[in-house]
């Protein structure tokens, strides 16, 4: 009786304590749920003003962090702003079912995604919508605990620009972040759809997601990795194995080739490459089965050369087809041999010139020991050593490369580097290095032929072979700096004509000299050792 007595008179006097205690956690729920309010004002008038991409990075990544973080006084939280909106969600890893979100309804539904696709009308012109499979809980450890959810949509296109200011459909961008745990490799994808009212399709529309580096100057790059793009009629069906910010890349660009010169301009250098890919290959093969001259340096290189350019015709052939499996790392593969290849040939059209140099200008007392091979380390190395860098840097800038027209009517896709930087500063400098030398090396042996007194014959041939040799192992690349103004359209058939028959004229040179003449300068002169 007496501990009956003593235990109501602990409740009643508990009870006050208890309402006490609410009271006084209650105003730190609303001011935190102030803090998230103001911090999403702070970050919309960041994106509507378009401030630096890393001050606008930086606020919306502050506005994730409390929002995963705050505690609210109903659990879930629903902001919207002009830019930017806002949604928290508690889901139980028990019994879980997956979920959708769209634009026009900003609640949770837990309805299939094709059922979610139905009820948003097809005439709609722009909205968009998020479907989580329930395989999303499949790596909580804890399977019985609540799990803070937060959706972020944005509306800009001020925030998440790379270096290539990329545009994106309709500006959207959804994000989605589960608390204290890295979503990847779902078996089941998330699905993202984005309507619009324009004529799309994989070269012109792709899934991307946000890819931080947290390890370089940029603040990030949009990657297709994970992804999978379905194009529907006034719809991009977004499908990806992990959680992050998605949108939908634009292939759009202010620059481009005329449309009506495209499609010619295809079929000659597919053709091109063909009969350059054909020739390479004879030529080593009339190489190897020749029981003249097999020690001649001169030859030796040569076919070094059209090695060189046997892989690069190859992998230039292949690289639209493999583009079309719309698989990023069979892509990245073909992208990184091709730009391989085209290295390997630059360096072997400068080490023409060096070898060209030391025939008929340094042509005495020459000894280099184990000439070729250091010549092939430099020839097959560098260009490895190059590709290698980049790769382990930034492999991100292979992959999925558009040429567009003009018009934006007509494009095709290939496997080749996508970033304009990577491009200009390694290809363009590479290249333009090899043709300077190439054309004062030219410039000198001409001169030095030219003043020769006697054997006039002898001298129009060499000058003749050394013209033929030097111009088309590397000299006609130089026509790549000439694309601008009146130049462009005869510059682009007149480069596309030359150097996709690259090959096929150094098999005619090869068989011209130095099968029919016997004699031609060789290497003879040059005093080199295995």
């Amino acid at each position: 009786m007496d501990s009956c007595l003593l235990i109501c008179l602990l409740l009643h006097l508990r009870a006050p304590l208890l309402q006490a205690t609410e009271g006084a956690q209650l105003p730190k729920v609303i001011n935190e749920e102030e803090e998230v309010k103001t911090a999403q004002q702070q970050t919309d008038a960041q994106l509507q003003k378009c401030a630096a991409v890393g001050e606008a990075l930086q606020h919306i990544k502050i506005l994730e962090n409390l929002l995963l973080r705050a505690r609210f006084s109903k659990g879930n939280f629903t902001y919207m702003a002009p830019t930017i909106q806002t949604f928290v969600f508690s889901i139980k890893s028990r019994n879980f079912s997956g979920f959708s979100l769209s634009s026009d309804e900003q609640k949770w539904t837990n309805i299939s995604p094709h059922q979610h696709s139905k009820q948003i009308s097809s005439s709609k012109k722009k909205g968009h919508a998020m479907s989580f499979p329930p395989v999303l809980l499949e790596g909580v450890r804890q399977r019985t605990e609540e799990h803070r959810f937060v959706c972020i949509y944005i509306n800009t296109s001020c925030a998440f620009q790379d270096e290539n200011n990329n545009t994106l459909l309709n500006n959207y961008i959804l994000g989605a972040t589960l608390r204290n745990t890295s979503v990847r490799n779902l078996s089941h994808p998330v699905e993202m759809r984005f309507w619009h009212d324009r004529v799309l399709d994989n070269s012109t529309a792709t899934c991307v997601f946000w890819l931080e580096e947290a390890e370089s100057d940029s603040q990030g790059t949009w990657s297709r990795e994970g992804c999978k793009t379905i194009h529907e009629r006034h719809m991009v069906l977004c499908q990806c194995n992990h959680l992050t910010y998605f949108a939908v890349l634009l292939q759009i660009s202010s620059e481009g080739i005329n449309e009506n010169l495209l499609a010619p301009l295809t079929y000659i250098t597919i053709i091109g490459c063909s009969i350059s890919a054909a020739a390479s290959l004879l030529t080593i093969l009339l190489y190897l089965v020749s029981r003249k001259k097999k020690g001649d340096n001169t030859i030796k290189i040569h076919m070094n050369l059209l090695g060189g350019l046997f892989f690069l015709n190859g992998f230039f052939l292949l690289s639209e087809p493999l583009a079309s499996f719309n698989l990023m790392w069979l892509c990245r593969t073909a992208a990184v041999f091709l730009h391989y290849s085209l290295l390997c040939c630059f360096t072997w059209m400068a080490i023409e010139g060096f070898h060209l140099y030391l025939l008929l200008i340094k042509v005495y007392n020459v000894y280099i020991r184990r000439y070729i091979h250091k010549l092939c380390m430099l020839g097959w190395g560098l260009p490895a050593i190059i590709v290698i860098g980049i790769l382990i840097a930034k492999k991100e800038v292979y992959g999925f490369h558009q040429i567009k027209t003009s018009g934006h009517n007509y494009t095709a896709t290939m496997c080749w580097i996508t970033s304009k930087s990577i491009h200009y500063f390694i290809n363009l400098s590479y290249a333009g290095i090899t043709m300077l030398f190439n054309i004062v090396v030219l410039v000198i042996v001409l001169r030095m032929l030219r003043n020769i007194p006697s054997q006039k014959e002898r001298a129009r041939r060499d000058i003749m072979t050394v013209l033929g040799l030097t111009c088309l192992l590397g000299t006609t690349w130089a026509l790549a700096f000439l694309s601008f103004g009146v130049f462009l359209t005869f510059q682009i058939f007149l480069f596309t004509i030359i150097n996709s028959l690259h090959g096929f004229f150094i098999c005619l040179w090869y068989c011209t000299i130095h099968r029919k003449v016997d004699g031609g300068f060789t290497s003879e002169t040059l005093q080199t050792t295995k």
